[in-house]
């Protein structure tokens, strides 16, 4: 079980990390073309909503990019100030891009349940980023590592979200009436996935240590 278990869990890993970067790098695209010939659909917060757009636009790939790396043992082992200071450039972007997040999800134009779905997203996202940063501080870094993997669920909302649009727009619906689904099933299912692998990696230690007291 704990060998499926890890197998499952580095499968997952390789994929999001190259979906993560690659994600990141193609987010940047607004910097060389502009946002209203990049991101149109969030072009309308220009007028108003500057500072927070590119404050969200502008960090969260960051984060993203940053993300995988955090969870390379060997990084943590042989270069820990490495992985440490990417940890609190990952924390800062998303502190800025979490915010910048709530602000938008509050004046976005898609509707009131987009705008629950977005805002529910930047308070989890701030949450459990800040909860992992809280344990590394302590030095709990079991605690760490699980508050790490929640956040990272969550951050992988930019993967999951960009995964989604081109199906919505494919299946020939209006974008209103996608899009505000597209905010709450652009992370949801992560965090529940999350929550599973978890679980998944606690039934795992645990076996172990019930077969060696039925031994004895």
């Amino acid at each position: 079980m704990l060998v499926a278990n890890r197998a499952i869990g580095q499968t997952g890993y390789w994929i999001a990390a190259v979906f993560s970067v690659l994600v990141a790098l193609a987010s940047f695209r607004f910097l060389v073309w502009g946002v209203p010939a990049t991101m149109e659909i969030v072009a309308h917060n220009l007028d108003g909503n500057r500072l927070a757009l590119y404050g969200h636009i502008g960090f969260a790939p960051v984060a993203l990019a940053v993300m995988p790396f955090q969870f390379l043992k060997g990084l943590r082992a042989r270069k820990p100030h490495i992985h440490r200071w990417l940890g609190r450039i990952y924390v800062a972007a998303i502190a800025i891009s979490g915010i910048s997040g709530l602000i938008l999800a509050f004046t976005t134009i898609a509707g009131t349940f987009a705008g629950f779905g977005f805002g529910i997203l930047a308070v989890i996202w701030l949450g459990t980023t800040g909860a992992a940063l809280v344990f590394a501080l302590k030095r709990d870094f079991a605690r760490h590592r699980v508050w790490m993997i929640r956040s990272a669920a969550l951050t992988f909302a930019a993967v999951t979200l960009r995964l989604q649009l081109p199906i919505g727009f494919a299946s020939g619906a209006e974008f209103s009436s996608f899009y505000p689904i597209v905010a709450w099933s652009s992370w949801v299912p992560n965090a529940i996935l999350a929550e599973i692998y978890l679980f998944w990696m606690r039934q795992g230690r645990q076996r172990p240590s019930a077969e060696a007291q039925v031994r004895a």
